[in-house]
């Protein structure tokens, strides 16, 4: 199952997403007028957007979406959800963008639209140097962890091997180290970190015809001002410097 077909499973989900039309063009509007930004991710994807040990969602994702609400003069507030269920409720209003490392795709862009890209990475396959994945083949006789509802969700599930899914990358990591699946796959970049900062003791497998991402932040479709005006926001950091600093404080370097 596609995650659209989850997202919009439920008949209210689908109602908000076919009467929501008429008011989203002043989206920006209300966006101004309470003063405040909701922003969802999913705090579980570090270090991207995680909870620290004050119990504050910080991260890349959350000091870029801060950002770009600062220069549009309004606050920023930061909501958590489930990454299966994120779309549905960008869908049905909870929140008004998800600045979440969200892959920018033909199917999600049938039913929101993107601001960016912010940021690229590429699929990554991650398995214990001393475990039975040694190859993108061994996979078809392994367990495969993914986390529910991400585009390497559906990749897995298309190529044929059993899978498992997960809230996020540190039960991902957990259930690798455990020995409970031989391999996950996931964004590249993350994976690469943890490894580097000593989290895990997993290895890339070699993969050469990895598909590479652009993330993007979702918002509800039909609001081209409230595109434009994030994505002014967003070109200006990056111009000036700022957008520099945050990757360089979070994932370490440049990752346009």
């Amino acid at each position: 199952m596609s995650f659209i077909s989850r997202a919009l499973t439920s008949g209210a989900l689908i109602a908000a997403a076919l009467t929501a039309a008429p008011a989203l063009a002043e989206d920006l509007d209300k966006i101004k007028e309470a003063g405040v930004m909701r922003i969802a991710m999913s705090g579980a994807y570090p270090p991207f957007n995680f909870v620290n040990e004050q119990n504050e969602v910080v991260g890349f994702d959350a000091a870029i979406g801060t950002e770009i609400a600062k220069r549009m003069g309004v606050e920023a507030e930061i909501v958590t959800t489930a990454w299966d269920g994120i779309i549905g409720g960008l869908l049905a209003n909870k929140y008004d963008a998800v600045v979440g490392s969200m892959s920018i795709t033909e199917e999600r862009q049938q039913v929101v639209d993107f601001v960016g890209p912010y940021y690229n990475t590429r699929r990554g396959i991650f398995a214990p140097a001393d475990g039975k994945v040694k190859s993108v083949d061994d996979l078809k006789d392994a367990t495969v962890g993914v986390t529910l509802g991400e585009t390497h969700d559906q990749w897995t599930r298309d190529q044929g091997y059993n899978v498992r899914t997960y809230k996020g990358l540190p039960e991902l990591l957990l259930e690798l180290e455990n020995g409970r699946v031989d391999a996950i796959v996931n964004d590249d970049i993350p994976v690469m970190i943890a490894i580097k900062e000593g989290k895990t003791n997993a290895v890339e497998v070699d993969y050469p015809e990895a598909e590479t991402f652009a993330a993007g932040i979702a918002i509800r479709k039909d609001n081209p001002a409230l595109a434009a005006e994030m994505q002014k926001a967003l070109d200006a950091m990056m111009e000036d410097g700022t957008y520099l600093k945050i990757a360089e404080e979070w994932v370490g370097g440049d990752i346009r």
